[in-house]
């Protein structure tokens, strides 16, 4: 089994049941288990910036799949929930990001390990410092201290971790 981190996403059709479905998604994985989960999070949008406030969330995984077969499972989950990939950063239903699959690190077309931009995101480091603070990822960083650097960017915690 590995461990592996996912970020979750939505700001369209009831973004918080989105996230918590997705969740739940997660944990059907085959050869998976959803180990624990952040609170949910709002965040304003990155990039393009007329459309909703997104609700985002982390999931720690362990998991048989490969990194690259966990990815497609991502995105097998992101088509059932109605993602559409109109244009980057576009208001969406669900987006699912593989940010860490332990010990592996690449660069390739189809996957960057760990998620190249992360360290630069509140609402994917507040959320990972929440059920890993003690991480300290090739690449990265020390989780904690990243969070907490990026702690004010407009990020608010609406309930408990699970």
């Amino acid at each position: 089994m590995t461990l592996a981190y996912v970020a979750l996403g939505s700001n369209l059709e009831q973004p918080d049941q989105q996230v918590r479905a997705a969740l739940a998604a997660l944990g059907h994985l085959p050869g998976s288990a959803l180990l624990r989960h952040s609170s949910l999070y709002r965040t304003a949008p990155v990039g393009y910036a007329d459309q909703p406030d997104f609700i985002n969330a982390v999931a720690a995984l362990d998991t048989q799949l490969s990194a690259a077969d966990l990815l497609e499972a991502l995105f097998a989950i992101e088509q059932r929930f109605g993602r559409q990939r109109s244009f980057r950063n576009a208001p969406r239903v669900l987006d699912l990001d593989l940010l860490y699959y332990h010990g592996m690190v690449c660069a390739d077309e189809a996957l960057t390990l760990p998620h190249p931009r992360m360290r630069d995101r509140a609402f994917v480091m507040v959320p990972l410092a929440e059920i890993a603070p003690g991480e300290i990822l090739p690449g990265v960083g020390d989780v904690s201290a990243l969070a907490a650097a990026l702690s004010g960017d407009g990020i608010e915690k609406l309930d408990e971790a699970g």
